[in-house]
């Protein structure tokens, strides 16, 4: 995702999964830097905030969705989405 500095960002984490009680994650990776979490969620509809981020888990939707309000230069990074089902 390529955007101005102060935009409002949205990344969209969609899975599939049978199992009733995932745990959704959010992890960053900083140039030359190992993977670190962000945000965690296994509560459905719940906004759970860390950093300057929030999420918030949609089971129905089987999303999870990382925003910021006014992303900036030093958000740019690699960000991953987990998935844990058990």
């Amino acid at each position: 995702v390529t955007l101005t500095e102060g935009s409002h960002v949205m990344l969209t984490c969609t899975y599939q999964t049978t199992y009733s009680g995932p745990t959704l994650f959010w992890y960053v990776q900083y140039l030359s830097e190992a993977p670190r979490l962000l945000l965690r969620s296994s509560t459905d509809n719940k906004r759970t905030e860390h950093e300057g981020f929030h999420a918030a888990l949609h089971k129905s939707r089987r999303s999870f969705s990382l925003q910021k309000p006014s992303a900036q230069l030093s958000d740019s990074a690699l960000y991953y989405c987990a998935v844990e089902t058990q």
